[in-house]
């Protein structure tokens, strides 16, 4: 680590510790903000999957105590009975610390709505979870609909974001509160915020290790001083609230940091940025996972320094959030080009990843090869690592040069159908390039309603109207 960059991580620890000194972190263990339990269950994927997928299950334990502590921890599908256990264990977790417990639920599945079932057990207590999943008696893994959608709260590139940037700079608590609701009413129940920091720079184009971070933030961090000019105080706070209410699934963008950028300066300000989001809004039950913003290429990186920066930045993130968290997935988005190059850094990188949904299939450039082969080859490399892979579909199109507009319903549709193994998908993204008419704001415009009016016509077709199964 050199000099500059030491210094720059001494100053983000420092911050640390002074958001801590005022009360809005407790660095011993366990969030200050709100009561937790020490248990926790988390599927993935959540909501909705086909019968050809493997279902990941994981009970997050913590011990907030001075002496190591034993679980008994136990799963049943839909009633507690003998014949119905998918899982039993005996684990012990250390003082001061956390663990998860991660099983499958594998082989044939019955179709319909069945609920996981979690009793924990310990020195007397006992703690009871469940969550539901939806099983669609379908032979892909995909169950070819939109699964959710990325959410930007402003578009960090203003060029991109000229068709729609301005009516997200005035959304009220309010009117993020209907964009959900209108996500929630055509199946989009897992939510992924791009990010909670805007700064709109890339790997080697900056001087943040030098200068200082000059990121403006979405919501009240105690972290950094700049605010993104939005009329929301604390839109992350009103969606996670209103998610909780509809019972959907949070990702929050850890990032932006740099684009691309995965050196230890930049790791070691995700993970403040990360405990500071945590002790904030950890308490939502909505709150369903991590997703690091900064992106990468397929290559996952311009040479072996940068793709050994990315591997080594997930092999200490995971464990770090896994520890406030315990069993919340981590998720990276890349996009699919020229993935042979990456020089078999992803055999490295996928292990240490939970979920990878890759993006671009759509646009492949023309000496790379097809999409359906990317597909092919990141799918052989996720069931190696034990790494779910799920598509970010691109709903937009750029017109204009550069603009992003709302990406005709057939496009949608053909990918869809044509990438059939990827478990869940979702798009990129709600904002801008779907609206309901029920929105009092409609970023994205007449176009936005087009295509939200179009994807209802579609799933009304296929009979996966929310609320049914096919």
């Amino acid at each position: 680590m050199n000099g500059a960059i030491g210094v720059f991580v001494f100053i983000l620890a420092g911050l640390l510790e002074g958001a801590a000194n005022s009360g809005l972190l407790d660095t011993t263990f366990g969030p200050a903000a709100f009561s937790i339990s020490p248990v926790s269950l988390t599927l993935v994927p959540p909501e909705t999957m086909t019968k050809q997928v493997d279902l990941d299950i994981r009970c997050g334990l913590r011990n907030s105590t001075a002496a190591a502590r034993t679980f008994h921890v136990r799963a049943y599908l839909d009633e507690e009975t003998e014949e119905t256990i998918l899982h039993c264990e005996r684990v012990t977790v250390p003082s001061r610390s956390s663990t998860t417990v991660r099983f499958w639920w594998k082989g044939p599945k019955p179709g319909g709505d069945h609920r996981v079932l979690l009793v924990v057990s310990s020195k007397g207590e006992q703690w009871r979870e469940n969550d539901t999943i939806r099983i669609l008696d379908m032979d892909t893994q995909s169950p070819r609909m939109l699964g959710g959608a990325w959410v930007d709260i402003y578009h960090h590139d203003e060029k991109e974001g000229r068709p729609f940037n301005d009516e997200l700079a005035k959304m009220s608590a309010a009117q993020w509160r209907e964009l959900i609701r209108a996500m929630h009413a055509v199946g989009q129940d897992i939510v992924v915020i791009t990010m909670m920091f805007q700064n709109y720079t890339h790997v080697g184009r900056h001087t943040i290790e030098r200068d200082g971070y000059a990121g403006k933030a979405y919501y009240p961090s105690m972290l950094f001083p700049g605010r993104m000019p939005i009329a929301s105080t604390d839109p992350l706070e009103t969606i996670l609230d209103e998610t909780d209410r509809l019972g959907m699934h949070v990702l929050p963008g850890i990032g932006c940091y740099a684009f691309f950028d995965f050196t230890p300066a930049s790791l070691a300000w995700h993970r403040v940025v990360a405990e500071e989001i945590w002790r904030r809004y950890g308490g939502h039950r909505s709150f369903y996972g991590w997703y690091v913003s900064d992106e990468i290429a397929g290559n996952l990186g311009e040479d072996d320094r940068r793709r050994q920066q990315l591997v080594d930045f997930f092999h200490e993130f995971r464990p770090f959030v896994n520890q406030l968290a315990p069993g919340r997935p981590v998720m990276l988005a890349t996009n699919c080009h020229f993935i042979k190059q990456a020089n078999g850094y992803y055999e490295r990188l996928l292990p240490d990843v939970d979920i990878l949904c890759p993006f671009g299939f759509s646009r492949m450039p023309k000496s790379d090869i097809s999409g359906e082969a990317a597909a092919e080859i990141l799918h052989r490399l996720g069931r190696r690592a034990g790494c779910h892979l799920w598509m970010d579909l691109e709903s937009f199109e750029f017109k204009n040069g550069v603009e992003l507009h709302p990406r005709a319903f057939d496009g949608i549709r053909k990918e869809l159908e044509t990438y059939t193994d990827f478990e869940t998908v979702l798009h990129y993204q709600f904002p801008g390039m779907m609206s309901s008419p029920d929105m009092s704001r409609k970023p994205g415009g007449d176009a936005s309603l087009k295509l939200y009016g179009d994807l209802q016509q579609s799933l009304r077709e296929k009979n996966l109207v929310p609320g049914t199964s096919e």
